[in-house]
């Protein structure tokens, strides 16, 4: 892997004071945002860019809510976010929007990526590894819902996973229960 890290900054928020690193893979940028003296064993949230939902405050998804739980439980408790940039489950914004336009006809999040040619999730978590091997990270406590990234993140021992629970509406109803049912997510 070809992977050019930045410096470090500082990065008060209204979340909490943070530092941050960016890490640049091929023309992707990744962040991590983590507290300056990290818990001996770190809760950490790998978190894929969502820009609808962390920017705008789509309804149509949970990501926002789970990215605030995690800065939010990040300050509290000394812990990280490894923000990837890997949008619409890494098909990309024109894609995903496509997604979002076959979902507005009534196919769900899953069938609405196959029409256009995509497995229901196209994300990777080597970079996960590398970040973490970068901050000599050898244990976490994972928050996710996702087995995915459970199974995918190698060389690292997850000691524990932390559920998000975040409350649904009427817009995101339909999309967690196919990540439940159809993707197998811990709901």
């Amino acid at each position: 892997m070809n992977i050019k890290i930045s410096e470090v900054a500082n990065l008060p928020s209204r979340f909490g004071d943070f530092q941050v690193k960016a890490f640049k893979e091929g023309i992707k940028e990744h962040l991590v945002i983590y507290k300056k003296k990290l818990d001996e064993i770190p809760i950490v949230r790998v978190h894929s860019e969502c820009l609808t939902g962390d920017a705008i405050g789509s309804l149509k998804c949970d990501c926002r809510d789970q990215l605030e739980f995690a800065l939010k439980l990040a300050e509290k408790t000394n812990g990280m976010v490894i923000y990837l940039r890997q949008e619409g489950r890494n098909i990309g914004l024109l894609n995903k929007i496509n997604a979002y336009a076959l979902q507005d006809k009534g196919f769900n999040t899953v069938e609405a990526n196959h029409q256009l040619g995509f497995k229901a999730d196209e994300r990777t978590y080597e970079m996960v590894t590398y970040i973490l091997r970068h901050f000599n990270i050898h244990k976490i406590k994972l928050l996710t819902n996702n087995p995915d990234k459970v199974n995918s993140i190698s060389d690292v021992e997850i000691v524990e996973r932390i559920p998000i629970i975040i409350k649904s509406n009427k817009y995101n109803e339909g999309y967690l229960n196919v990540k439940r049912d159809e993707m197998g997510h811990l709901l």
